[in-house]
């Protein structure tokens, strides 16, 4: 029995559904196209299998591939397609001679308008609600012209629409390229993307080029095939999500620190920390989870250059037991892999660790393994502003770690977002008294005050440890300090 016929008909992708403003309008004609493997049979059966599930009668008909592959496709997905009828349109075997039977024919060896025919009888049988037709293709081949093409599209078009049946039609983008004759013809045109970075896998996306009547959320949108079917990430876009909350003063375990920072860190704010390798900048961050975990809260982190069991084990040498913290459920901790994840991807993965896991205080390390998972994008930067601004309407504290290039005087970062945050916390090398030592300094704040001065710190098994300030050095933050006192600023080493 059909479900009461909504005004929508949902393709059973989430992501999908909101990038299209709700579904598909019922009763009109939708152009799906792509290059082969970008996805488009496996969008067709979601949007037939959500029809199915709803009580609709659903039709695949396809002219390019057999009901077994469609079936076994389905398979693997984890699908039975129970409650999906498929014609495949294939020529008779009444029209193959001695020779032609030997090889393999397709729908191209039938005339037109018996294709055409052939079509109306399966829908005449079933009166579906849902219909694919796969592919156009076969259909611009039988026509030979663009002319006689686009006159069995309309007439395609118009009969389904009298019938009241939501049509989704595939295109593999055989034609010459500049062809529009099906998008002037559709309702909405979505187009499938793939592109082949030069290291790790395939990277998919999808874009509306086209929705009469409707606001759709426009540009690209990353996608990916997974077992159970293609998930769709849309585009984050953070004036969508904002939200009311209290911006409280939170603090560290560390109280020089704060004193540093002028009291803490404001909720709802970002936190860039720049420095050279090794000089604590993931073990900085995470005395902030603390903080955040001590007051109760959850927080998150996204580990993209370290190995999470290796995180773990040296956190716990400096007393910080984070799988204490996971066991208890406070911190969700994921290993990114950059080489595998999308953009969009990850942005969906922090999304929901801020609106379903609760998680006020969020850890990115680093940015620099970010940029390795934007092979080829200009946007990184785009990306960020539009994730920062998101985590920061949730109010959710932000933590950025930057490793810069070199390690003792010019230092250069990969990618320039320190105007993104609100908050920069500079992390430098320096030579004195025949040790190398790292020094500590807040050189932006928009959130209040904070000291100007730049202090020691070590990083031991209390934790880290902040001295005072180096007020007898001289050229500290270029790595070649110059003593002006006698060196009583220096931490000791009973302080680490």
């Amino acid at each position: 029995m059909v479900e009461q016929e909504s005004v929508q008909a949902q393709t059973g992708i989430a992501g999908l559904d909101d990038v299209l403003g709700g579904g598909l309008e019922r009763h009109r004609v939708f152009l799906l196209e792509g290059s082969p493997g970008t996805g488009k049979t496996t969008i067709a059966m979601q949007f037939l299998i959500a029809g199915a599930s709803a009580g609709e009668r659903v039709l695949y008909i396809t002219l390019s591939e057999t009901e077994e592959e469609l079936r076994a496709g389905g398979l693997s997905h984890g699908w039975d397609l129970a409650g999906v009828d498929v014609f495949e349109l294939v020529p008779p075997e009444n029209l193959l001679d001695e020779e032609q039977s030997q090889s393999l024919l397709y729908s191209s060896d039938l005339e037109l308008g018996e294709t055409t025919r052939r079509i109306f009888e399966a829908f005449e049988r079933l009166k579906p609600h849902r219909v694919v037709l796969d592919s156009l293709s076969e259909i611009r081949l039988l026509a030979q012209s663009s002319l006689r093409y686009r006159r069995q599209l309309l007439s395609l078009k118009h009969y389904f629409v009298r019938q009241g049946t939501t049509v989704l039609l595939l295109d593999d983008l055989t034609a010459e390229a500049g062809d529009r004759t099906v998008h002037s013809i559709a309702h909405g045109v979505v187009r499938l993307e793939e592109m082949a970075p030069e290291y790790g896998a395939e990277r998919r996306r999808l874009r509306v080029l086209k929705y009469r009547g409707r606001r759709f959320r426009g540009g690209f949108h990353d996608i990916a095939i997974q077992e159970g079917g293609v998930r769709v990430f849309p585009r984050l876009v953070s004036a969508e999500h904002r939200t009311g909350f209290a911006r409280d003063v939170l603090k560290s375990e560390v109280p020089a620190l704060d004193a540093l920072l002028g009291g803490g860190i404001e909720s709802g704010s970002s936190t860039l920390i720049l420095g050279p390798a090794g000089t604590g900048k993931s073990l900085l961050a995470l005395t902030f989870v603390q903080g955040a975990i001590a007051r109760g809260e959850n927080a998150a982190m996204f580990i993209f250059d370290e190995e999470m069991g290796l995180l773990f084990n040296r956190a716990r040498g400096l007393g910080v037991d984070l799988q204490a913290m996971v066991d208890a459920g406070r911190l969700f901790v994921e290993q990114v892999d950059a080489a595998e994840l999308t953009p969009g991807e990850f942005a969906e993965r922090v999304r929901r660790a801020v609106v379903e896991g609760d998680a006020r205080t969020v850890v990115i390390d680093s940015l620099n393994g970010y940029e390795a998972a934007m092979p080829g994008e200009h946007a990184l930067v785009l990306h960020m502003h539009e994730l920062l601004q998101f985590l920061n309407r949730q109010g959710a504290t932000s933590f950025l770690t930057v490793a810069q290039h070199g390690l003792v005087g010019d230092m250069r970062s990969p990618v320039d977002v320190t105007y993104l945050a609100d908050t920069v916390i500079l992390l430098r090398y320096f030579e004195a008294l025949g040790r190398v030592r790292r020094a500590i300094s807040v050189v932006k704040k928009r959130t209040g005050a904070h000291e100007d001065t730049i202090r020691e710190f070590r990083i031991g098994g209390r934790g880290i440890t902040v001295g005072e300030p180096l007020a007898e050095f001289q050229g500290v933050l270029r790595g070649v300090p110059t003593l002006v006192g006698d060196g009583g600023g220096l931490l000791r080493d009973d302080e680490a």
